[in-house]
């Protein structure tokens, strides 16, 4: 699980092509603490970590058909700045919101209204997750968890701090570039949860709500 702090930026350093899997590597100064295995979510996708050691200056993962359909990952090459962050510790600050690193949908910038300190940003997101998203809720964009300042009928508007547009891509992101969504899982459990109440007696469902 993670919060949706990005602790780095990271510089993909090589993409290279497996058999149907994508090699990614990924300079980081985080990658020294990051062992075989271990969780990290880079752009808000949740990759396991491979091939790392003590003392190591570079994260390699491996990015399967799945993450390429669903994410924007696959569009990254040598050079692409990404955000990290490493999943949160049992008993640390939730500081955030829940993350999971599973992108639900890709959306894109729409515009950007640059401001004296500030940059407020319009995106748009597929329309089966319009219902998850509500003004001052939680969304998670490239990982990077924001409260949704603005409702679209097809995206939503936040305002960037000065130190996400310092600390994170979405400081260099523009009109047309691609980003990984992933709404409140709060809110799909509760839908998931309440479906049969909500279509009534007689629909069959309401057994499986409870």
């Amino acid at each position: 699980m993670f919060t949706g702090i990005v602790e780095e930026v990271g510089e993909v350093v090589d993409v290279r092509a497996d058999d149907e899997v994508v090699v990614l590597t990924v300079r980081a100064d985080l990658a020294a603490e990051v062992g075989h295995g271990e969780s990290v979510a880079v752009n808000g996708c949740c990759l396991t970590a491979v091939v790392t050691g003590s003392g190591a200056d570079t994260l390699t993962l491996e990015l399967v058909p799945e993450t390429l359909k669903r994410t924007s990952l696959g569009a990254v090459g040598a050079g692409s700045g990404v955000n990290l962050e490493r999943a949160v510790p049992a008993g640390g600050r939730l500081d955030g919101h829940i993350v999971q690193g599973h992108v639900d949908g890709v959306g894109t910038v729409v515009s950007r209204t640059p401001g004296e300190r500030s940059d407020e940003v319009r995106f748009s997101l597929p329309a089966e997750l319009a219902r998850y998203v509500v003004e001052k809720g939680s969304v998670a964009v490239d990982g990077v968890s924001l409260t949704v300042a603005t409702v679209y009928p097809d995206g939503f508007g936040v305002a960037l701090i000065p130190t996400t547009l310092a600390e994170t891509t979405l400081g260099s992101r523009t009109p047309g570039d691609p980003v990984n969504l992933e709404v409140d899982v709060i809110a799909k459990y509760v839908e998931r949860m309440t479906a049969g109440y909500l279509q009534g007696p007689g629909s069959g469902q309401e057994g499986a709500a409870r």
